[in-house]
């Protein structure tokens, strides 16, 4: 039998390993900005606002558990022993990233990988990392650095793409969604989904064969999940296909048309009715002070479209191209977007 866990002793394990990996993410922020000698001065507002909406994200992951949207389960899948073993090969890419940023090389990349059938825009590499997105070791070490870069809580933002589906799902009575999931990555939001709705058919699509590739890897023990490394501005399936589709940190490396061309393409593969759920970075309409991190960003890492994206709001962007958005809230440094199809 399930040992019944007191909701007091769960609630401060969860804050206790959040808090642990916080402060070493601290620790790492200030290392790198030591050794680069990159400094930032925000303003206590900021500092304020940033701690407040971590503590926020926290209270409401708990509170997603507590309501049903997820198990509890997620609170703890953080794969902490597979990140302390990637841990010394990511800090040994350090100075390599950085050679690369005060060199503004972003073309540093593989060259027996084909880069021409990939669009312009993605032959870089985002944030100065090793390969760009075309490596099996550029995707064995993405989720760690992401996590370092987000203090922590990249898999806690993820996971705020699953409330409305689970909310729309119970409403409708629909028992096996197809939902797919737009620039899959290492397929950490699918694990995510695949637990909270089990019944679900799951299909991700990402530009990154060999992201793809991991992804297939952490998802082999899901019985009914599809990858496809493809183009996300033309996607390979029919029109009225999905219930629902998501996406996650993919806008933000768009150039504008591209956006609206997945945009597009989204619409145009789900249901009337279907739900687009969409998290991603922060943009001025909703972040206030912490403005000031958004924009440092993208001073300090390689993305070149995140200018333009801060400005692009999400939702406007979404209604352009026929949803009705209903749904549009701050996540820590990121948001969640929430629309229809008529």
């Amino acid at each position: 039998m399930t040992a019944i866990v007191p909701r007091t002793a769960y609630r401060a394990a969860y804050r206790a390993q959040q808090t642990a990996f916080l402060v070493q993410c601290l620790a790492a922020h200030q290392f790198l900005r030591t050794v680069t000698g990159l400094r930032i001065s925000p303003s206590r507002e900021a500092v304020e606002e940033v701690r407040r909406r971590y503590d926020e994200l926290i209270d409401r992951d708990l509170d997603n558990v507590e309501n049903g949207d997820y198990p509890r389960s997620l609170l703890f899948q953080f794969p902490l022993t597979e990140y302390a073993k990637k841990l010394p090969q990511l800090f040994r890419d350090f100075p390599r990233a950085i050679r690369r940023a005060k060199n503004r090389d972003y073309q540093d990349l593989p060259n027996d990988v084909g880069l021409h059938r990939y669009p312009p825009y993605f032959r870089r590499n985002f944030h100065w990392q090793t390969d760009g997105y075309f490596s099996r070791r550029s995707a064995e070490l993405y989720d760690i650095g992401v996590e370092f870069l987000f203090l922590g809580m990249a898999d806690v933002m993820r996971r705020q793409v699953i409330p409305p589906l689970a909310r729309a799902f119970r409403a409708s009575g629909l028992e096996h969604p197809k939902i797919l999931d737009v620039a899959c990555g290492t397929g950490r939001t699918l694990l995510q989904l695949a637990t909270s709705l089990p019944d679900a058919k799951l299909y991700g699509l990402d530009l990154s064969p060999f992201y793809v590739q991991t992804a297939r890897k952490l998802l082999r023990d899901v019985t009914d999940a599809s990858l496809i490394a493809e183009n996300a501005e033309s996607m390979p399936f029919c029109d009225g296909y999905f219930d629902a589709v998501t996406s996650v940190y993919l806008f933000h490396e768009l150039p504008r048309n591209a956006r609206r061309n997945v945009l597009r393409e989204m619409h145009r593969v789900l249901k009337p009715g279907g739900l687009l759920v969409i998290e991603d970075s922060g943009q001025y309409s909703e972040a206030g002070s912490v403005a000031f991190f958004l924009e440092q960003f993208s001073e300090e890492f390689h993305e070149p479209f995140y200018r333009d994206y801060l400005r692009d709001d999400l939702a406007e962007a979404a209604a352009e191209v026929g949803f009705v958005p209903t749904q549009s809230e701050a996540c820590f440094v990121a948001k969640v977007m929430v629309a229809t199809k008529p």
